[in-house]
């Protein structure tokens, strides 16, 4: 990673955090009317977009494409009958997008000589990291409820926050305004996050000139069909943003890839653990939420903060 300039994953330019010249918004100000009361967007291609490239470059003929994974995590849930609760007002979709060379490389087994290092566990019983979890110091985290051990942890888990080499995108829908705008007209949550989501990995990925697919943590029946039909639908009829062949040309399978927390997903578990702190990101920027993390969320979000290349964050109203 270096401190050069590089292209933004969006088309998107901003001069301050929620405010946008005109004559940046351009077509912009158009294709987004129909979400503008609801979504804060935060594209954060924080990572070297050029290491990733040539890392690819160097292992595959020059003709191959780059292969990316988007991991996708939430936060909150989809129920519209709970937007006016403050605890629950706020549906998020974070997606971490990492080159899938550089998972089988780097992050996969680097993650697991952390968790070896601190957590025991078996071959058949894998640890898998959940924030959760590891905050409460429940098994088989126990052993974070030793001060020193999880200050050692918590020092090496941010180093490799900083280290590793993905990008990130969250997409935050207000319900309370989403319902508010559209009354019975309102629509699943999930489609309009998995919708915006979707867009912009695509636009990373022609950016990139690669393709990819998306990956997200089964969440139970329900919850899993609710984020499959949303995904196979915009595959197949594409966005008032995106046309279906743009999707159908960068996106590797119509079919979104739902694995069970105990597959040990590496890309899974690193959104699990930023997903959260993401989001505070984003309602902190905007004045939505008061209550400030506590220090080692504060500590991820500094490190979030310190590797955006470029970041572009919108408060859409009415």
């Amino acid at each position: 990673m270096g401190s050069s300039r590089r292209e933004p994953v969006s088309d998107l330019q901003m001069t301050d955090w929620g405010t946008r010249s005109l004559a940046a918004r351009s077509r912009w100000s158009r294709v987004d009317s129909t979400r503008n009361p609801n979504f804060f967007r935060c594209f954060a291609p924080y990572y070297s977009l050029m290491s990733l490239h040539s890392t690819t470059a160097t292992t595959s003929s020059a003709h191959r494409r780059p292969i990316y994974r988007i991991y996708v995590d939430e936060v909150g849930n989809a129920d519209l009958g709970s937007s006016d609760d403050p605890n629950h007002r706020f549906l998020s979709l974070t997606g971490i997008c990492v080159n899938l060379e550089y998972v089988r490389t780097t992050l996969a087994p680097e993650m697991e000589r952390l968790k070896s290092a601190h957590f025991e566990s078996h071959p058949d019983e894998p640890v898998v990291l959940h924030r959760k979890e590891m905050l409460s110091g429940e098994p088989p985290f126990a052993s974070l409820k030793n001060p020193a051990v999880r200050e050692q942890f918590n020092a090496e888990l941010l180093a490799a926050f900083e280290r590793w080499e993905y990008g990130i995108i969250t997409v935050c829908l207000d319900k309370r305004k989403f319902l508010e705008t559209y009354g019975p007209w309102a629509k699943d949550p999930y489609h309009h996050g998995m919708a915006t989501l979707l867009e912009h990995y695509t636009r990373f990925l022609e950016g990139k000139n690669a393709t990819g697919d998306v990956m997200a943590e089964s969440r139970g029946s329900k919850e899993d069909l609710r984020l499959k039909e949303a995904f196979s639908g915009l595959w197949e009829t594409g966005t008032d943003y995106i046309q279906a062949s743009r999707f159908q040309e960068r996106l590797t399978s119509r079919q979104l890839k739902v694995k069970s927390k105990s597959a040990n997903i590496a890309g899974l578990q690193l959104a699990d653990l930023l997903a959260h702190p993401s989001w505070v990101h984003l309602l902190l920027t905007h004045g939505l939420r008061e209550k400030l993390p506590p220090p080692f969320g504060a500590q991820v979000i500094g490190i979030l903060k310190g590797k955006f290349l470029d970041e572009v964050t919108e408060v859409l109203r009415p």
